[in-house]
């Protein structure tokens, strides 16, 4: 199926939006570049020590986070499909006075400059759900490490991504069986924000996830799941004494977040190596 409709759409959608998120509170640059941390506790522990390593931010929006693990000692790449986002992170790394290097692309497409390059590649929180395909993903996750390196990936768990907006009722299937077509005033970043732009996007299932992850040589290290979010981005949500937020009458009931870690080994090389045909070409950036 062609989903380049759905790109071009998200695509111009994340453009508005990061020239937004650049100004909101929620992203509080300015605090990010006198040296406040963007970064939770369930990442920093995932990805453990940085210094010294090639690291690859994939979805990684404006950069905030990919410069976060420069500071930590990290040589970082950053890669987003939105133009204004790269730009945008351009322009913050002069400002933070620090080295990165961006690329400009749909995270799907693969990228052949970067095969076999880093000792971590990272995502985290609403990158998978605007992916209607998880397996040229995977395959290019796989691609990029050097044997031996580490995926480690943080994210919204699919169970939120089940309910409407509001949280008053479940609209969505958790597996992946229907695109989403949403048309949502404002942004997670400033809900009262004068945008209303169209968006596509997929829910993928943690059995889907790890299959795919599975099936590009990648071999799980760990996975767990909590029932809260260091993010306050979405409604009707408290915040628990651990600094968490939770939706108002589910907490301690809805899993949030969930986090893993997965490791590539030289055995594994030459099995993506030998199996190219399963990591499709084609063609993208949720939060």
């Amino acid at each position: 199926m062609d989903h380049t409709n759905a790109f071009d759409a998200n695509r111009t959608a994340w453009n508005v939006r990061a020239q937004l998120h650049v100004r909101s509170k929620f992203y509080d640059v300015e605090g990010f570049v006198a040296g406040r941390s963007s970064l939770g506790g369930l990442e920093v522990e995932l990805l453990g020590d940085a210094r010294g390593k090639r690291v690859l931010h994939l979805q990684c929006h404006f950069g905030k986070d990919t410069l976060l693990l420069a500071r930590m000692g990290a040589d970082v790449t950053g890669l987003d499909m939105s133009e204004t986002a790269i730009d945008e992170a351009r322009k913050l790394t002069e400002r933070c006075g620090l080295k990165a290097d961006w690329v400009l692309s749909n995270v799907i497409d693969h990228r052949p400059e970067l095969d076999g390059l880093f000792d971590i590649v990272f995502t985290s929180y609403g990158a998978i759900g605007w992916l209607p395909d998880l397996k040229p993903w995977a395959a290019n996750v796989a691609r990029y490490l050097k044997p031996g390196g580490r995926f480690v990936f943080v994210e919204f768990h699919p169970a939120v991504w089940m309910f409407d907006n509001d949280f008053t009722r479940v609209t969505y299937s958790y597996f992946n069986r229907e695109v989403i077509v949403e048309e949502e005033e404002g942004s997670y970043a400033d809900q009262s924000a004068a945008i209303k732009l169209p968006t596509y996007s997929w829910n993928h299932g943690l059995g889907e996830l790890l299959q795919e992850l599975l099936g590009a040589g990648l071999r799980i290290e760990r996975l767990t799941e909590l029932d809260g979010s260091p993010h306050d981005c979405f409604k009707k949500t408290v915040k628990g004494k651990d600094g968490l937020y939770r939706i108002a009458g589910m907490e301690g009931q809805l899993p949030m977040v969930y986090g893993l870690s997965a490791v590539k080994t030289a055995s594994e090389v030459v099995l993506i190596r030998e199996a190219p045909a399963s990591c499709g070409p084609e063609s993208q950036d949720r939060c």
